[in-house]
């Protein structure tokens, strides 16, 4: 038999989160709010401080000091009373507030409240993460640990590509985000689109890539084909119309692998004959639901049925 006692546990520590006597940690937050803390419960509990302390000199009290300006003191209040006591509270707390702290949850490399928090916005909050959704997509591809909420927006992006695609920010796009995209089966766009979305995005990464390919070296061919490594292998080239192929992808052959574009061009002319490239499968189309179609008849009016 195994008697647990979390509660009590719990109390004691977040009483000695208050105790000012024996901290050997302070971290130095967002407007030069400070909180003091001790080193062995802070790399217990999160591999980010116990890398970050391990490279810390302390002073001349062996207090060692860390600056995180870029956390607000109401955040990292609460991360601190769940790294001592594992009690959080959300009463009362914007969703966006609740989103700012998983980021910094994840920030802090705090697996356990990290996940928590993402299934219970998925789970309670999924409205909010639709209306603020350029928020949400532009940030939770960063360490690619937001698997929830990466399934998530990627399922409303397939249906819905302009929620991104036509976006203002849509250069701005961490790789990692455009090439799980990419990956989709289900994503509702022509191949043809997609091509040229990422030849807008990867033209943009680079400032010395022009929009107007006159002009253009070896040089900046090369660098575009260094850029789109990532994103080239994932276009479903052998499924888009040969006049497309013609206007849109043969301008940029040069940053396709020769093989590649010597396969496409022969499956053109003849598409039985074997390539040695892969052919990845079409994309598929969701097909739109019709409202059931009624049987009944309609009874005609009790004025035209007395006529």
């Amino acid at each position: 038999m195994t008697l647990k006692f979390f509660d009590k546990l719990s109390r004691n520590f977040i009483e000695l989160l208050s105790d000012k006597d024996d901290y050997n940690v302070i971290i130095i937050v967002k407007n030069n709010k400070s909180f003091t803390a001790h080193s062995n419960v802070l790399k217990c509990r999160s591999p980010y401080f116990c890398k970050k302390l391990k490279n810390t000199i302390p002073n001349e009290n062996n207090i060692k000091t860390i600056t995180m300006p870029n956390i607000s003191n109401e955040i990292f209040d609460i991360i601190l009373k769940y790294i001592y006591g594992g009690i959080v509270d959300l009463k009362n707390v914007e969703t966006k507030f609740i989103f700012g702290l998983m980021t910094a949850a994840n920030e802090f490399e705090i697996e356990e409240f990290t996940k928590k928090l993402e299934i219970f916005l998925i789970e309670t909050k999924s409205s909010w993460l639709k209306s603020h959704f350029s928020l949400v997509y532009g940030s939770i591809f960063d360490g690619n640990n937001f698997k929830h909420l990466e399934k998530f927006c990627n399922d409303i992006v397939a249906k819905y590509p302009s929620h991104v695609f036509d976006s203002e920010d849509f250069t701005s796009l961490q790789e990692s985000a455009l090439v799980s995209l990419l990956k989709r089966d289900d994503l509702q766009l022509e191949e043809v689109i997609i091509w040229e979305y990422i030849i807008k995005w990867g033209i943009a990464q680079n400032s010395t890539l022009r929009v107007d390919l006159r002009g253009w070296t070896n040089e900046n061919f090369t660098t575009l084909k260094t850029i789109l490594q990532q994103c080239l292998p994932l276009i479903r080239y052998f499924h888009i119309p040969g006049t497309d192929v013609l206007k849109k992808i043969k301008p940029y052959k040069k940053i396709l692998d020769k093989q590649l574009w010597d396969d496409l061009k022969q499956y053109l002319i003849d598409p039985n004959q074997p390539v040695e490239s892969i052919i990845l499968p079409p994309r598929t189309t969701l097909v739109q639901e019709l409202p059931t179609r009624t049987t009944e008849l309609i009874k005609p009016p009790l004025l035209l049925m007395n006529m």
